[in-house]
């Protein structure tokens, strides 16, 4: 069996944890395979909001195994309160919830060095939500990090001191002033591993192959977006993972050539969280209306997103890298009421105009040449079927299809599981 693959085209916080939630029902395995708890999947049914880190959107399925690949670096302490804030709903986790042995911890010492980083830039800070990721990252390609699969030998709390060890030094070297107390952090890091313990560990790479094997269907899930990517995103601004579809061959052990549909989810409009360039994004009453009416806070950490009209350059890009075989527009129901709307199909680039995502997109070299169209007035949010569309809105998704060659197989018409059209 083919593992399918969904992931982020934008610069993240797409509502990727809701499609994995509306298509976990075909799936037997949901394999989270890069990032860390820096990444926020939101999840609404019957009233109730979810906010995942690091966890699996396949969690409230009963009969889905939810696997944290390799690729993802995991934070015991934020992994402990996600389990505690799910207790109430009587989930299985010894059963659903199952860890790679490979995937990298990330520890109290390497959030502290994050901050002390961030800090140390100054005006340049890329924008990190100091969650300890690019840190852990960094000592995974160092050679130095602790993974899961450490937790089951007898010394690894030898080589968590001599790694915590290192660390101090090294914040000590950003000679930037921090006040923490390590100790604390350290009580509730142990505590929280020793919860993590009592999960399975697996060799997710066989486990995985042994399902496709015995003909499981598997979704592998991404965090971030595509436009993120350590590689091919808006580097230095980006995440320190693979973001995009070859991050989870790497990210889960899985084969290229085992790779099926590829879901790429982006908004009708674009957002980012924190620093780095954004082409279309708008400073003016539109801009302000998509973040109010699209509740445009980081899941996360609260943040406010920036706002900005449908990057139809950087969406192609994004496509073309992952390789994407049919796309979910999220947020429809946000641009209802625009009298107009715009789409950047191409930028005016050091005197001529483009239609690819060239290496620098800073404002000073970048200018979107836009194609408007006319918006719809009416209120998506009751709407159960894609006839029920407004022609405006059956316009804008046809331009898009044209200008993308990718059929457009969902439409999110709300933040709800229900709210989720299928054309």
């Amino acid at each position: 069996m083919a593992v399918d693959l969904l992931l982020g085209l934008q610069w993240g916080d797409e509502g990727k944890g809701k499609i994995v939630d509306v298509l976990t029902s075909n799936y037997n395995i949901i394999a989270r395979f890069q990032g860390g708890p820096n990444a926020g999947h939101t999840l609404e049914f019957d009233g109730i909001k979810h906010v995942l880190h690091t966890i699996p959107s396949g969690i409230f399925h009963e009969n889905a195994i939810n696997i944290v690949g390799n690729g993802v670096v995991i934070d015991p302490v934020i992994f402990k309160k996600e389990l505690d804030n799910l207790k109430k709903f009587d989930l299985d986790f010894k059963k659903k919830l199952i860890i790679s042995r490979k995937a990298h911890l990330i520890l109290p010492t390497h959030r502290l060095l994050d901050a002390a980083s961030e800090t140390a830039k100054g005006k340049a800070k890329i924008g990190s939500t100091l969650k300890g990721i690019g840190p852990t990252y960094m000592d995974k390609t160092g050679r130095n990090g602790i993974r899961v699969g450490d937790l089951e030998l007898d010394n690894w709390q030898e080589k968590y001191r001599a790694l915590a060890d290192k660390h101090e030094s090294m914040i000590d070297f950003y000679n930037v002033q921090m006040d923490y107390d390590l100790a604390e952090l350290e009580r509730d890091f142990f505590e929280a591993v020793e919860v993590l313990k009592e999960l399975t560990f697996i060799d997710s790479e066989e486990y995985l192959y042994q399902a496709q094997k015995n003909g499981n269907t598997i979704l592998a899930e991404g965090a971030q977006g595509s436009l993120l990517d350590i590689d091919f995103g808006t580097y230095p601004y980006v995440t320190s993972s693979n973001t995009t579809a070859a991050g989870a061959c790497t990210g889960l052990g899985v084969a290229p050539t085992q790779i099926g549909e590829v879901f790429g989810i982006f908004k009708a409009y674009t957002t980012r969280v924190g620093s780095g360039p954004f082409p279309t994004e708008l400073f003016d009453n539109y801009g302000e209306t998509m973040g109010k009416v699209g509740n445009e806070f980081g899941a996360t950490t609260g943040r406010p997103r920036r706002c900005g009209w449908l990057d139809l350059v950087a969406l192609k890009y994004a496509v073309r890298i992952n390789g994407a075989t049919q796309l979910m527009m999220m947020k429809g129901d946000v641009l209802s009421g625009f009298d107009k709307l715009k789409v950047c199909t191409a930028y005016q680039y050091k005197g001529e105009t483009i239609e690819h995502l060239p290496y620098n997109i800073e404002a000073e070299n970048v200018t979107p040449v836009y194609t408007e169209m006319k918006g719809w007035k009416e209120d998506l949010t009751k709407m159960t079927d894609a006839s029920q569309f407004p022609k405006e809105l059956n316009d804008y998704i046809a331009f898009l299809e044209e200008e993308l060659e990718v059929p457009i197989k969902i439409v999110s018409v709300g933040p709800d599981r229900t709210q989720t059209i299928h054309r």
